[in-house]
Order: structure tokens, then C-alpha cells, then sequence
């Protein structure tokens, strides 16, 4: 599995240099889920007051690790957006450096090169909402990498980050939303299970650790949903949000990222008065 992952690293570090090329005559002048430690306040108030941020892609390699980050062009004229984008990176490579540092030159070649590839997508870039996905994976050593999935949907209109702790105005809210996820997690794990033609004793033994999995991983609590994506509508609305669970949070490494699209209408009842307008109200 880890050579086919240092393959697939392999790749991205040369599409980051093909890209890199184009992307510097385009932009002037440059997180285990790679997030930032520090206290969500003292970052705001951080970005805030930084001075505009450089996204320039990286590409490093000698015989311990491998890095390749690459973001996504323009961006840099949504600074608040931009430092939150180089954070994570930041934090990324810093957990990537740290094990290099920490490698054990007596163990010689075992286990290395470590690697870090990640890419930023622009999934939405309208007047009201900029969505950026980061997906890729870190290994610092195991049978595989760590599997890097942040989202990060900026207001321009509002300079701010939409944060799931801020989208919902009461707890009700977060019930509503946690048993919509878990009906829909629940279903697609039957599904896959079904689709598999598991036999029934197995299949009840994976039901059940599957759906306690689904369970622990959405309790009604914003922490567990602060990874979302807007999905577009009519007029310029959100028609829904669309949550984000890495692999481990609702299910093994072996299923993957999962999502569940939550449709407007439930959300508007309990959104925070201040994001309703981002939202189409059929």
C-alpha cells in the first residue's frame, strides 16, 4: 500500500512543478488532521492582523522525505482566506518535519522517505462564498498514510470564515442535523454491505461496529460537523451542505471519505439569522 502511495506522491510533486510554472506568472509573489492547535480566537485575532500572505507551491526532497504542496491560484485576494489555507499547510509540514527530525538515523533507510502531498481545489468562487477543499495524505511511517480532508468556506461579503460552531443558533439544531447524517450514514452502510452480499452472521457483527463507528462520529456537537461544502442552487443560493467525514471519524480507513448532503430546509430553521440569506428557502 505504501508504494503505490509513494507512486501517487511521486505524481502530484510533478504536477505541482508543471503547475508551479504557470502559477507564478499568475500570482504575485508562495495540518493527525494537520489543524491548527491554537485556540480558534487567537487565530482569527492572528489573521486579522498579518500582513498579506504568499501561497507559493512547494516541492522538496532529499533521502528522508518527500514534500509537495500546491495551492490553488488567486487566492490571495481573500487574505483572511489565504492565511487560514497556508495555516493548515503549515501545520502539515510542521508534523511532517517533525518526524523527520525525529527518525532514527540508525534505523537507516527503514520506513523512508517520508512524504507530505497536499493540493488545494477551488470548489466555489462566487461574490458570496469561496470554498476551497484540501485533500492529500502524510506518512510518517505504518502501514499507510494519514489521509489529510479540510474544507474551508469563506464569506468575501462578511470577511469571515463560516465555522459550523457559528452556521447553528441552538442545540436543537445540531439533534436535527446529527440524525439526518446518521439515517444517511446508516443507509449507505447497509447498502454496501447488501452490495458486498456479506452473510448474515458477518453482516450483523459489521452493522453493528459500523453503525457505533457512525454513531461516536456524529454526536450533536459542532466539532463533529466542521467540515462542510456548499452545494449551489438557484439565484446565487445554497441549496444544501454537504458534510465531510475523513476516513476513521464515521467508518475504517477502508471506506474512505464519506459525505452527506443536509438540504436547506433543514438547516434553515436553525441557522444562525446572519447566514439565512446565504440559503435558498424552497
Amino acid at each position: 500500500m505504501h508504494r503505490t502511495h509513494r507512486v501517487v506522491a511521486l505524481a502530484l510533486l510533478l504536477a505541482f512543478a508543471l503547475a508551479g510554472c504557470r502559477r507564478e506568472a499568475e500570482v504575485p509573489g508562495a495540518a493527525a488532521d494537520g489543524s491548527p492547535s491554537t485556540p480558534q480566537a487567537a487565530q482569527d485575532a492572528a489573521t486579522a492582523t498579518a500582513g498579506p500572505v504568499r501561497l507559493e507551491d512547494v516541492m522538496e526532497s532529499d533521502p528522508r522525505y518527500i514534500l509537495g504542496i500546491s495551492y490553488p491560484p488567486g487566492m490571495e485576494r481573500y487574505p483572511g482566506l489565504a492565511a487560514e489555507l497556508k495555516r493548515y499547510a503549515d501545520a502539515a509540514r510542521g508534523d511532517l518535519m517533525e518526524a523527520v527530525e525525529a527518525h532514527d538515523p540508525a534505523a537507516g533507510s527503514a520506513g523512508v522517505p517520508y512524504d507530505l502531498t497536499l493540493a488545494y481545489e477551488v470548489l466555489m468562487d462566487t461574490p458570496t462564498v469561496v470554498a476551497v477543499q484540501a485533500w492529500g495524505t502524510l506518512y510518517t511511517g505504518g502501514a499507510h498514510g494519514n489521509p489529510l480532508v479540510a474544507r474551508f468556506v469563506w464569506l468575501p461579503q462578511r470577511d469571515e470564515m463560516l465555522r459550523a460552531e457559528a452556521l447553528i443558533a441552538d442545540q436543537g439544531g445540531w439533534d436535527e442535523i446529527s440524525a439526518f447524517v446518521r439515517d444517511a450514514l446508516h443507509a449507505a452502510l447497509s447498502q454496501r454491505l447488501d452490495a458486498d452480499a456479506v452473510e448474515p452472521a458477518d453482516r450483523a457483527k459489521l452493522m453493528g461496529s459500523g453503525s457505533r463507528m457512525i454513531d461516536d462520529g456524529t454526536t450533536p456537537e459542532p466539532g463533529n460537523f466542521a467540515q462542510f461544502e456548499p452545494v449551489p442552487g438557484d439565484g446565487g443560493r445554497l441549496r444544501a451542505l454537504r458534510f465531510v467525514f475523513p476516513p476513521y471519524q464515521v467508518g475504517p480507513y477502508s471506506d474512505g471519505m464519506q459525505t452527506v448532503e443536509v438540504p436547506a430546509s433543514v438547516l434553515l430553521p436553525h441557522l444562525a439569522p446572519e447566514y439565512r440569506d446565504l440559503f435558498a428557502a424552497g
